[in-house]
């Protein structure tokens, strides 16, 4: 996700740091960035301890190593906007492993500075897609939600600079209906040997 993530971020003209654990592999990601990446850009690498955090951090990880990275970071989040894009998937993926009542992106806003803003997406989006930007020429929809507007607008303009359409479906708790989809989303890729190649659309009219 960290990889098709940051084609996109890249695509809308943004620089990125990519912080990973294995310092090799974040480098190698970073020199495909650069390949594609427009004039101007930067794509650097870095370790946790060593990072310079951007206006929005983008947690590109697994729920509950989501919250222990968050709480790492600790005081650094303080200000920013962090993205949430984790689905809370049980040991047998076929279920959440949060309470109805909660999510991953809610479960994060717990543990961070109470001036940090909570955004989910990219959670219903898959890796594969991200790359190309599109399914079947068909930009993908990247679903929105937070408690924070112009927070939520500064990565809806990411997402739509990116090539993709921002939809915002209101405030943080909807992420427990988007963690849900996503959880949908990915049962059907099993069920119906998809290849993790399809993507959820809003179909508007005209």
């Amino acid at each position: 996700m960290g990889r098709g993530i940051g084609h996109r971020l890249v695509a809308g003209g943004n620089s990125v740091t990519l912080v990973d654990s294995n310092l090799e592999a974040a480098e190698n990601l970073a020199a495909e960035l650069r390949a594609v990446a427009k004039a101007g850009t930067t794509v650097q690498s870095a370790s946790l301890e060593n990072a310079k955090l951007g206006e929005v951090v983008i947690l590109a990880v697994w729920y509950g190593v989501n919250l222990e990275v968050a709480k790492q970071l600790g005081s650094r989040l303080a200000g920013k906007i962090v993205v949430d894009i984790a689905n809370p998937l049980n040991a047998t993926y076929d279920g959440l492993a949060t309470a109805p009542d909660t999510s991953s992106a809610e479960d994060l806003a717990m543990v961070v500075p109470a001036d940090t803003k909570v955004i989910k997406a990219f959670n219903t989006t898959f890796a594969g897609t991200l790359v190309n930007g599109n399914v079947a020429g068909i930009p993908l929809d990247v679903f929105l939600a937070g408690d924070d507007e112009a927070a939520k607008q500064a990565v809806a303009n990411l997402v739509s600079a990116g090539g993709l359409v921002p939809v915002d479906t209101g405030a943080l708790h909807r992420s427990r209906q988007l963690e849900g989809m996503a959880l949908l989303g990915i049962t059907l890729q099993f069920k119906h040997n998809l290849g993790f190649g399809t993507a959820w659309k809003m179909v508007r009219p005209n």
